[in-house]
């Protein structure tokens, strides 16, 4: 069963989004789902700006109040590990320090605290995870997934990414994942099995390398598109 105490919140902002995922104007005009967004403020900025987003993630079905309770309630933890870790990052791509990594984080949450009850209302945050998405074939342009798939290889198994993977390449035309490492700052031991499985499928796959990197070696980026089914 799916618990507020089992989530660690932590909120990346809309140019961090657009810096990870390499998003042009042409990207950001396409209808977006964001999965596993969790408190992050693209949906709310991007919603500012005029684009289409829809973000899912389990979260969504807890109210704001407890989201807010429960991030109030990691803050310091999740502060205090990283600066135990502080060599693990990469400090000056606009966060300078751990002070500042705070700071970003806290402004992003807080916008998105700020649009989550009109947009769940407006249907833009829904209770939905991988690796089953509650979405038409095709419903979408192109799928982000940030710090989930890969970040967690040591919670979630590789017959798990590839179901997601496939989930999400079913519900959009293209997909970018981001990043390729796990919370250990290594590169998933899942990342060249999903890519076979997806060629199988008849999806085109690359790996690229993005100008964002913040955890140290988090700087590449899988894009998959489908293609033609093999005979």
């Amino acid at each position: 069963m799916y618990t507020l105490d089992q989530v660690v919140p932590w909120g990346r902002s809309f140019d961090e989004y657009v810096r990870m995922f390499t998003l042009s104007d042409e990207d950001l005009g396409r209808t977006i789902l964001g999965c596993g967004d969790g408190p992050a403020s693209f949906n709310a900025e991007a919603t500012q700006r005029g684009h289409r987003v829809v973000s899912c993630d389990p979260l969504y079905r807890f109210t704001r109040e407890d989201i807010e309770r429960r991030i109030a309630a990691i803050y310091d933890q999740v502060i205090d590990q990283a600066r135990r870790n502080a060599d693990d990052f990469v400090w000056g791509q606009g966060i300078q320090d751990i002070d500042e990594l705070g700071a970003v984080r806290t402004a992003a949450m807080q916008t998105f605290l700020a649009d989550y009850e009109r947009g769940k209302r407006d249907g833009r945050y829904l209770d939905a995870s991988l690796p089953a998405l509650p979405f038409d074939s095709r419903s979408f342009d192109l799928a982000l997934c940030s710090h989930f798939l890969f970040l967690y290889s040591g919670h979630l198994d590789e017959p798990f990414h590839h179901e997601a993977l496939l989930e999400m390449s079913r519900v959009a035309a293209e997909v970018r994942v981001f990043p390729l490492l796990s919370l250990g700052g290594t590169r998933s031991p899942f990342v060249d099995g999903c890519v076979a499985r997806l060629v199988a499928a008849g999806c085109r796959v690359t790996i690229e390398t993005v100008q964002y990197e913040f955890q140290r070696g988090g700087n590449d980026m899988m894009r998959i598109s489908r293609g033609v089914r093999p005979s």
